[in-house]
């Protein structure tokens, strides 16, 4: 099977090129890059005024299955994504059973193969059960499948166990990726401050997520090994991280597409449908955060899609669980916010959103050469749209963008070169 990509804008961070160009797919590889180029091939596809980048790499999600599969399944979670741009997904293993066994994690390797529409490289958890009792077996679960390691959803409370397990996971060519979070400092619903004391509801204190990170930093430092930090939020945790990487601490962290678009007063539009842990921050994190992509300091964005049944969601702010939906979204959140705002590159966004993401997880993506797999997204960066309840492909509807214009739409998705994706005209 051969695909011709014609007349759209390459964008590749490894590469630097910006520029427009023709590809050529082949079965599963780029067979050719040029101008102009001519073949006889079974589809052509126009991509005048769209731009080409390596497929998005999402390297922390929920997916819920096995489990939780009212909220969400593999299946749904793995259209929700391609439908975003997605070509490589990793989901957190808070799931029941949790992937703390081969036995676990090879199911939902099976079944991400069964619905085969984007790559699926699953975490698996740092302690049996998420209990933070008891180490996995990590060899094991590594030659299993498992392509790092999380209690993603539960921090590891024991240091001890915590300096384990980030120094297991190294020696193993892997990584360990923290879900930081103080639990004595934590308990409330969203950040601390005028908006929580306004809505009469218990506040998360910044410090929750930064007492953690500098933990994990000091381990990582300490026992030169690689660490890894989940979704940072606020300021002090971004200038740690800066800090650390200046000393040559082998330390790397990730963000959200919320935490650049949204403070917490967002909470008081969308309600419930903009609690998430961490929880929406200050203006002074938020723009904090875009310095941190800018700078280099904070090495991907993420979306932590965390699906949820609407009767879940509508249990009242203190009740209801954390997290939105991010599939769908997050690329027209980094155009608008990142770039039309004048703070990043595209070429900047490919590096953030494949390029890094393909060397934390060691896996051969992130760009566009010939010879490589062809995993590639499509979009229009121009497109307006409004965004509703309507037209969200995930099985749930919790987000902050349901009711706003959003600019940047993806119009393809290929996997492998198989177009897995394509917009409804």
């Amino acid at each position: 099977m051969k695909t011709l990509l014609k007349n759209g804008t390459l964008i590749d961070y490894k590469t630097n090129t910006y520029e427009k160009k023709d590809i050529l797919i082949e079965d599963d590889k780029i067979k050719k890059i040029g101008n102009d180029i001519s073949e006889q091939v079974e589809k052509t596809i126009d991509c005048t005024n769209f731009n080409i980048i390596p497929g998005m790499i999402d390297m922390h999600c929920h997916l819920r299955e096995p489990g939780f599969e009212h909220k969400e399944t593999i299946e749904t979670g793995s259209k929700s994504a391609v439908c975003g741009g997605f070509t490589t997904i990793c989901p957190m293993p808070n799931t029941k059973p949790t992937p703390d066994s081969a036995i676990v994690l090879e199911k939902i390797i099976k079944e991400a193969k069964r619905v085969n529409l984007c790559n699926i490289l699953p975490y698996a958890s740092v302690s049996k059960g998420e209990k933070g009792e008891e180490l996995v077996n990590f060899k094991e679960l590594k030659e299993a499948g498992a392509i790092a390691f999380s209690d993603d959803g539960m921090p590891v409370v024991n240091s001890k166990m915590m300096r384990e397990a980030i120094i297991e996971a190294d020696k193993l060519g892997t990584f360990v990726a923290s879900h930081c979070e103080e639990k004595s400092v934590a308990a409330g619903a969203i950040n601390a401050g005028k908006v929580a004391e306004q809505l009469r509801v218990n506040g998360v204190l910044p410090e929750a997520e930064e007492i953690m990170a500098a933990r994990e930093i000091v381990i990582s430092e300490t026992n030169n090994v690689r660490a890894h930090i989940c979704h940072i939020s606020t300021k002090t945790t971004k200038n740690m991280v800066r800090d650390a990487k200046k000393r040559g601490v082998k330390i790397s962290c990730e963000t959200c597409p919320h935490y650049f678009t949204f403070t917490v007063e967002e909470v008081l539009k969308s309600g419930v449908n903009a609690k998430m842990n961490p929880p929406l921050r200050e203006e002074k994190d938020r723009l904090a955060i875009i310095e941190g992509l800018k700078e280099g300091t904070i090495d991907a964005i993420i979306t932590d899609h965390a699906p949820h049944a609407e009767d879940e969601k509508n249990k009242g702010l203190a009740s209801a669980p954390n997290g939105i939906i991010g599939f769908e979204t997050a690329l027209s959140a980094e155009i608008m916010n990142l770039i039309d705002a004048g703070y990043l590159t595209y070429l900047d966004l490919v590096r953030l959103t494949s390029y890094n993401p393909a060397k934390l997880l060691n896996i051969d993506r992130g760009s566009i050469e010939e010879g490589k797999v062809a995993d590639i997204t499509i979009f229009d960066p121009n497109e307006i749209y409004i965004y509703t309840k309507e037209m969200i492909v995930s099985k749930a509807k919790n987000s902050p963008f349901i009711g706003k214009e959003l600019k940047g739409k993806v119009q393809y998705t290929i996997v492998g070169g198989r177009i897995v994706y394509q917009k409804r005209i």
